[in-house]
This record gives C-alpha cells, structure tokens and sequence, in this order.
C-alpha cells in the first residue's frame, strides 16, 4: 500500500473528489470505520470523510470496554446484550493484544444487587455468551484479588469477565482494513451540506479544514455515522434527536493505584456504576453520564464536580490509598450520542442504548449504538444503503481483522509481539522494520515503543500534533503533563517524518499544549 499522510491525502484529494461513489460514509468513529469495512470488503467504491481526525470525537474518550452491556439486562435489553457479547467473543478471537480479556469484580457490602442478584443477572449473561463465565469469593478470597479495598461491611465480592481495548487504535485497525479492501478514508474534511436532486440525496460539499478548499462528491448512497453530530445534516421528522451525554474519567499513574482486576460497584451517591480499572499499565476511574451542554466542535472537558465525584466514588473503595487531586495524571471526557423521543424528562442514566437508524432518499443516518456492536450496526446501515446502491448485502460471516504476519520482533517478548500484532496488524512487517532501525525501547513508562511514534507519524495520516499524541498514541493521556518532557526527543524522532517546518512544529506544540491543558488536564477547583 502507498504512503498514508498528509502528502498522499494534499494530492489524493481533488482526485478522489471527482470520482463516482458508490458510498460516502461521513464520520470517522468506529460506527464510520465498520460501515467503511464493510463495504470495501464486498467491493463497493467507497470513501470516509472526517470533519476533525479519526476517532476525534466519542471513539477516542469512551470508557475503553468492550462488553456486552450486563446493565442492559436489568432493563430488559435482552437483544442488546445478546448482540454485544457475541460480538465481544468475535473481537477477543480476532484481535488479540488490541482486544483483550479483564476480569471484573463486584464487591458486596449487603445493599443491592446482592450476590444472589447479580448472580442471577450474570447467569442470563453467560447463557447468551455460551459458557458460564462468573464466580463468588468469600471475604478472605477477595483479599488476595484485590488488596486494598475497603472491608468495612464486606461480604464478598463476585468476578465476572468482559474485555478491554484501546478505542482510537481500534479505530485505526478498522480503518487499515477496509484500505486494504480499496475503501478510502480522510481526515480534515468537514460535510458542508448534502446535495439533493428531486428530493433525493446524490451527494455532498466538502471543504478541507487545512487548505480551505471546497469540493462536490456525487455518490449513489451517504451513510452518516457522526455521533452526537447527527442531527446537523439530516431531515427532521418526528420527536426523536440526539441527546448528547458527557461520561468523564481519570487517569491514575498505575503505581499509585496497582489493580489486577476492574472493580464494579456503585457511587454512594447515586447509586450509578461505576469503575476502576487497569489500563495501559495506568488506572482508569470512570464514568460520569451527565448532559453535555457545551459546544460540541470543542473537545469535551471533564467538569470539577466530575473530578469531586469520581474521587468520591473511588476513595469510597480504598480509603488507605487516600487518591486526591494531586495524583491525578489526566482525564478525558467523551460525548454519548444518546437518542431520545423526550425533552430531557428522564436522567441522563435511564436513557436506552438502543441505536436509532433514520433514513430519507439516498441518505441513511445512524445514531447511537455501542462499539461493541459495530460490525453488526455496519451491516444494517448497509442492508438500507443496498436500496439506493442496487447492491445486495449479506453477513459474509468473514473475520474483520487480517491476521498479523509471523514477523520477529527483537527486544520484545511474547506479551510485546502480541501487543503489536493487535494494534497494526498486517502493517507488523512496517513495524518491524523501524524497530530494527531504532530498537525496541519504550516512551517513558508506558508500552509504546519509539518505532510506534515514528511509523504513526510516517503512515498513519497525522495532521496536527494532538492526532500524534493522543490517537495514534495515547502518550498524552500516559505521560505527565501530556509529554511535555519528553517533547524534544519527539520532535527529534518525528518533525521530519511528519514534513513540519520549526515553525510548524513550534505552532503545533503550542496549540497542542493549550488543548492538553484545557480538556485533559484537571480544571481549576
């Protein structure tokens, strides 16, 4: 495959701008990636457009959890969590180290769900997943799981397992797939409008952030899959629209806060669930579900009564640890495209997770969803699409990931090659080669290898510093003060790479510290 960077796309684009269609996905989410997928892999001329960078928006700051919604059965969406968990056992068999196995527990301090309960919900659980997938462990068991948490009226707790994933890179393995199928994809194009013949859609104005530049794209189909933007672009008929819904999290150096195991339970103020979690080799508290009421083309930011609530929720479980403000490494905040049929009546957590699919002549717009879901929620996009492409669709069954070549990979162990295979999959041959050139030391204390920057900033369409940093990497959520630090031998390893002037390089750092300090930092108290 050629070159994938801001080069290739300066001179792809007025190219692909002119050609015919036979799909334009709009959106660069996972939901946008998988309809990308899954249409260049039955040999449709397709194309995705990104208003921001890929997985800019709820893609990159979700809860990083790949599960089948064991909440959703408590609300009877029996169809909802049988769907997911399937699809979460598809993903932990083809792509492993990019999606794997974590073990939950839920502690019991006698207030609900109780241990029979949950139990119980977690044997429907298992039954749609196949294998019985849960166990209790007495007080003196859980000491050894999970050392550390409050055993002040503590039962016991129960384990159950779902899975883990690095959203935005989940994105990107998607995205590489579908390119290897013929799919295009390009960032830095923002929809303008969609264009209609008769009152049919027959295509799209398109402007490039970057140069100012506009271009009209005529195609048989447009799948919008923009999330919490889904109500700019379509026809509005009826009551339903899209509640955007903010779930904030923080970040905690792993040291601070060693877990083994993801701990569940609920906020002793709300009574809403929530997490602690390893992740990256840091600790996740999250989640937050509130109204999101600022502007949505901003990134979102974690509110200081979040950062109260979250540190409540988690001193609750281990108060020896004594986790304040100070220890606090980053946070992020992702925006849940929720759809509603009310004016806002019903809390933010009583919402259903049920995706919405509205379609007009030439145009079908998805709304909602989970990521674990997306190659199902592809399909059905498709199957709406098929009427204005005149191509049918059928679920081929076929594996969404290629396999990674058996490639060596000196310096790295079993649990390293494994990782790398799961990230980039087939371009493990590319990756090999720059740790050849560079070896396999890692950035600061993290997992990701210096051949990682480097092969992201040469291949992986990088546009502005924060793309680097916080997609294609997430050393900004890793590293303290975003990488600050660490900035120089960056720009060492990857200003020439990625084609920047001093002066280029110095605007980037610039507005990329102003954006790290404004929504993945702490805010003021």
């Amino acid at each position: 495959m050629q070159p994938w960077n801001a080069a290739w796309r300066e001179r792809a684009l007025p190219e692909l701008a002119a050609r015919d269609w036979d799909l334009i996905v709009v959106g660069g989410g996972i939901t946008g990636a998988g309809i990308l997928r899954e249409a260049a892999r039955r040999g449709w001329k397709c194309l995705l457009l990104e208003q921001r960078d890929f997985a800019w928006g709820t893609s990159s700051r979700s809860s990083k959890m790949v599960h089948g919604g064991l909440r959703y059965i408590a609300k009877g969406q029996f169809g909802l969590t049988r769907d997911s968990v399937r699809e979460r056992q598809r993903l932990l068999a083809e792509a492993p180290g990019l999606v794997d196995p974590l073990s939950f527990v839920m502690p019991h301090r006698g207030g609900f769900p109780g241990p029979r309960v949950f139990g119980s919900l977690l044997a429907v659980y298992d039954a749609l997943a196949g294998k019985r997938n849960h166990l209790y462990h007495s007080l003196q068991q859980l000491r050894f799981l999970t050392p550390g948490l409050d055993e002040a009226k503590l039962q016991g707790g129960t384990q159950f397992f779902d899975a883990v994933t690095d959203d935005a890179r989940l994105v990107m393995r998607v995205l590489a797939e579908a390119r290897r199928d013929g799919g295009e994809a390009l960032n830095g194009v923002r929809v303008v409008e969609l264009t209609r013949e008769q009152g049919q859609v027959t295509g799209l104005v398109a402007e490039d952030i970057e140069s100012g530049r506009r271009f009209s794209l005529r195609t048989r189909a447009v799948a919008q899959a923009t999330g919490a933007w889904a109500d700019r672009l379509r026809l509005r008929e009826g009551s339903e629209h899209i509640r955007p819904l903010r779930g904030s999290h923080l970040l905690l150096p792993g040291w601070r806060l060693p877990l083994a195991h993801a701990i569940s339970f609920m906020h002793p103020d709300d009574g809403r669930p929530v997490f602690v979690f390893p992740w990256e080799g840091a600790t996740v508290v999250g989640t937050t579900d509130l109204d999101h009421r600022e502007e949505l083309d901003l990134d979102a930011r974690i509110s200081p009564g979040e950062v109260d609530y979250l540190l409540a929720a988690c001193r609750e479980q281990f108060p020896a640890a004594a986790i304040g403000r100070a220890d606090v490494l980053s946070t992020w905040a992702g925006v849940r495209p929720v759809v509603s049929d009310g004016e806002g009546s019903l809390k933010p957590s009583d919402e259903t997770r049920e995706h919405a699919l509205w379609i007009e002549p030439g145009c079908v717009t998805l709304a909602g969803g989970k990521l674990t879901t997306f190659r199902l929620l592809a399909l059905e996009v498709l199957r709406a699409c098929a009427a204005f492409t005149g191509r049918a669709v059928d679920d081929l069954g076929a594996a969404v990931f290629t396999p990674a070549p058996g490639t060596s990979l000196a310096g790295l162990g079993p649990l390293g090659h494994r990782r790398l295979a799961g990230r980039h999959g087939p371009e493990l041959a590319a990756i090999a080669r720059l740790v050849e050139a560079l070896g396999s030391d890692r950035v600061g204390a993290t997992d990701t290898l210096w051949a990682e920057l480097a092969w992201a900033a040469e291949g992986e369409m990088v546009l502005h510093l924060d793309d680097l940093l916080l997609r294609r990497t997430r050393l900004g959520l890793l590293l303290p003060g975003g990488g600050a630090a660490l900035m120089p031998r960056i720009r060492a390893l990857c200003q020439a790479r990625l084609g920047w002037s001093d002066a280029r390089w110095e605007d980037e750092e610039r507005a990329y510290a102003a954006l790290w300090q404004r929504s993945y930092s702490l805010p003021a108290e």
